[in-house]
């Protein structure tokens, strides 16, 4: 078994992601040996793991296998803490290395925001940007859409595996996305659906992919706040859009803005905020990417995911095993530590719940 190959296998498996995995690699001194000494090799369905049921499937749909080990690994990702193992591309490879920043917000926009989305997906296309979104419903969809009026590059990061996507009407728009240079990718194994739990894993790839993230409506009670809180645990640049006072759909916006993040109004904000000139288009390469001083993130993927679970109003401990699908051993263990991290507070009655404040 190749390095590559036992990433795939890590990948099918239900628990081990690529931090236990590069723990395994330095017990054993190879992930195939790491593979090998691995004393569950059960899949996430419960059969057995089959790698190369994974490359046979990937052939037939034209889709690449890019792992961590390989050269083809997207280099902002490669220096990012809790990458993927495996990466699943539909489209160019060239698109992931990029000089990109992400667009990200509600899929209930508003015009305003649907407007903006596309005015900032297409700006800053033009100007050699590519456009990272979630490829998801509202926001995301017109940001890759003003990027593509623009013919310019954008990628797509899915919350389910590529034979499984979703949303289904965003199907055309991902053709399209594809046909036009940019990609399509995912983390998850062929057959993997949308879930609770593969959320907040697409928006870690998301927010690890870009050089910068900007936030375009979203409410104060938003799986757009964790990625942004992702992104600036990452050392990326974090920025938001502004809206109206009285609307809901911009609260979470503004108080990005109010806590921290840089208020842009066009792409000329963006790249000043990015302390970036326009990208060349012809000549990219990794040393035109803007340069981002990488910190250890203090929200991992399993983190965000018990994050997304919580508001500000409390819930119970069984509540949150309900919601994210974890084990309760699994959820006291994160809690805790997002305890320690001042990510969520505890509350009598064994219940949890994210701070008042909103979290830097």
């Amino acid at each position: 078994m190749t390095e590559s190959e036992a990433c795939v296998a890590f990948n099918l498996t239900a628990k081990i992601g690529s931090v236990s995995a590069l723990n395994a690699k330095l017990e054993c001194g190879s992930l195939a040996a790491a593979w090998e000494n691995l004393p569950n090799k059960s899949s996430r369905s419960g059969g057995q793991v089959n790698v190369e049921r994974e490359y046979e499937l990937a052939e037939k749909y034209n889709i690449k296998i890019v792992t961590m080990v390989d050269d083809e690994y997207p280099e902002m990702l490669k220096n990012t803490p809790g990458r993927p193992l495996v990466l699943y591309v539909k489209g160019s490879l060239e698109a992931l290395n990029k000089p990109s920043v992400a667009i990200i917000g509600t899929r209930r926009a508003s015009e305003y925001g649907l407007s903006q989305a596309s005015r900032f997906g297409y700006d800053l296309a033009k100007d050699g940007w590519s456009v990272v979104s979630g490829l998801a419903l509202g926001i995301d969809a017109a940001s890759h859409r003003g990027a593509l009026d623009a013919d310019g590059v954008t990628v797509g990061v899915l919350g389910s595996a590529l034979d499984r996507f979703y949303p289904e009407k965003n199907r055309e728009l991902a053709r399209e996305i594809i046909e036009k240079n940019g990609a399509v990718i995912s983390q998850f194994p062929f057959g993997r659906g949308a879930d609770t739990q593969t959320f907040p894993m697409r928006n870690h790839v998301v927010a690890g992919l870009a050089g910068g993230v900007i936030a375009i409506e979203c409410p104060h009670k938003s799986g757009t706040l964790i990625t942004t809180s992702i992104a600036a645990d990452l050392g990326r640049v974090v920025m938001a859009v502004p809206g109206r006072l009285d609307n809901p759909l911009c609260s979470g916006c503004l108080s990005l803005i109010r806590d921290g993040a840089i208020l842009v109004r066009g792409s000329k904000d963006v790249m000043l905020a990015m302390g970036a000139t326009k990208p060349k288009k012809e000549e990219d390469d990794l040393f035109n990417q803007p340069q981002v001083e990488l910190k250890l993130p203090s929200v991992s993927p399993e983190e965000a995911l018990i994050m997304n679970a919580l508001s500000v109003d409390p819930i119970t401990i069984d509540e949150v095993v309900e919601r994210t699908g974890l084990d309760i051993s699994q959820v006291n263990s994160l809690c805790m530590m997002l305890r320690v991290k001042d990510r969520i507070e505890f509350l009598s009655g064994n219940r949890v719940s994210l701070p008042r404040r909103r979290m830097n």
